[in-house]
């Protein structure tokens, strides 16, 4: 095997190769997936980058979407050198994740990007703030084991930014909050220093908030022409139409993502704790253990919210998700079921074809 060193510009740390040994002897490579395709993937390897397929040992045996490579991930690969391209049979486990429940009715979750130190929560100066959905961002970023970062952008296009800024202070605490124009890259340094030590950065945020513009600030791009100043001020077209991981000038590694109309939780049972730390901490002081905040006598969280010091928008957006995140959670669980349901009926089936050959 080559030296594994280049990698480590890629991500590559003792926590994949902890996991990869069980693979090293059988001729395989780790490599990182860099953009995914509905067909196949973009990868970066130690062979340079490689166009690769899924296995079909791992595409029958996943039995669910996220088991599959997300961009991010670290998979195991058989390398096809003089073609460029490679097959993938497995995917290594996921230091942290950022993802959602999968747009529409069905109970599936969707992983937005893997191994993810910290995600750029973007959001548009030029628009009206919108909390309650920074709220939906941080609450899966911390139950992921994501740093979130308020990213807050195109300050060029307003008049009001340190008004802003401190009502995104008040409504959003306990997270590093950054003011940015990169169409005059004004802010734009004061974000190197999430990528150090080869750090992944994810940029997360609805259509129109400027992601893209501001990962070709950080990539030292010049791709805006002047035909393109538009959609810089365009509240709602989006130019990115798939995620892509690439690497920054100076280290590190960050991953462009479409916007998200529909941010639906996945888990994000402790994301909403450390989120609502403060109504937490005044459920327990309410009079009753199984106080629910509706008309019982010494309710805590009532009185701060008729005192004044609790926003009751604050609490309704906390009871949203909790209501939110104990639906899918009774959901999957029915789900889990019918898996195991399923799992121990191809069982029986096929012990009994067995017994009946064997008779």
């Amino acid at each position: 095997m080559k030296n594994l060193k280049d990698l480590r510009l890629y991500g590559w740390n003792e926590f994949f190769e902890a996991y990869f040994n069980e693979y090293a002897s059988d001729g395989l490579a780790p490599a990182r997936v860099a953009v995914e395709h509905r067909n196949n993937y973009e990868l970066y390897s130690e062979y340079g980058e490689l166009i690769a397929e899924k296995s079909g040992k791992l595409f029958y045996n996943a039995t669910s979407a996220d088991e599959l490579p997300a961009v991010g991930d670290w998979v195991v690969a058989m390398p096809i050198q003089k073609e460029k391209k490679a097959v993938i049979s497995a995917v290594l486990p996921r230091r942290t994740k950022f993802s959602r429940k999968k747009a529409g009715p069905v109970t599936e979750e969707q992983v937005v990007a893997a191994n993810v130190d910290t995600a750029f929560i973007v959001s548009s100066l030029n628009q009206e703030l919108n909390f309650r959905r920074m709220e939906r961002y941080l609450a899966l970023a911390w139950d992921n084991d994501v740093k979130p970062v308020i990213v807050l952008s195109k300050a060029d296009l307003c008049d009001d930014v340190y008004a802003k800024l401190v009502e995104t202070q008040n409504n959003i605490t306990g997270t590093d909050i950054h003011v940015v124009s990169a169409l005059k890259n004004a802010g734009i340094d004061e974000l190197f220093k999430y990528f150090e030590s080869n750090k992944t950065i994810a940029v997360i945020g609805s259509s129109g908030v400027g992601k893209s513009t501001l990962i070709n600030s950080l990539l030292h791009w010049k791709k805006m022409k002047v035909s393109d100043i538009s959609l810089y001020k365009d509240k709602g077209r989006h130019t990115t139409t798939h995620r892509e991981l690439t690497l920054v000038p100076g280290g590190g590694l960050i991953i462009d993502t479409p916007g998200m109309r529909e941010i639906q939780l996945w888990e994000g049972g402790g994301g909403l704790s450390e989120l609502f730390e403060d109504i937490e901490q005044l459920s327990l002081e309410c009079k009753f253990s199984d106080c629910r905040h509706e008309s019982e006598p010494g309710c805590a969280v009532k009185e701060a919210i008729k005192s004044g010091t609790l926003d009751p928008k604050r609490f309704k957006s906390y009871r949203k998700l909790q209501n939110e995140i104990n639906y899918f959670e009774r959901k999957q669980n029915v789900r889990a079921q019918l898996e195991e349901k399923k799992k121990w009926k191809k069982i029986t089936n096929e012990a009994r074809k067995k017994r009946k050959e064997k008779f």
